[in-house]
């Protein structure tokens, strides 16, 4: 079976197009909050981890 291009990026897009009207503002604040403080641990944690192995390579 194949997929024909054009009939996947119509399906594609008409999912997207039927999710628009159902997305609050609330939730997307709530995803911008959410992954900025995902990108904010995970640097974090890499400077870190970073340090440590740092540490660790001169004893």
């Amino acid at each position: 079976m194949t997929a024909n291009n054009h009939t996947l990026m119509g399906t594609a897009g008409g999912t997207f197009l039927s999710m628009v009207p159902n997305i609050n503002s609330e939730d997307i604040a709530k995803t911008i909050v959410l992954a900025s403080v995902g990108a904010i641990v995970s640097f974090t944690i890499s400077l870190l981890l970073k340090s440590l192995q740092k540490k660790k390579h001169r004893k």
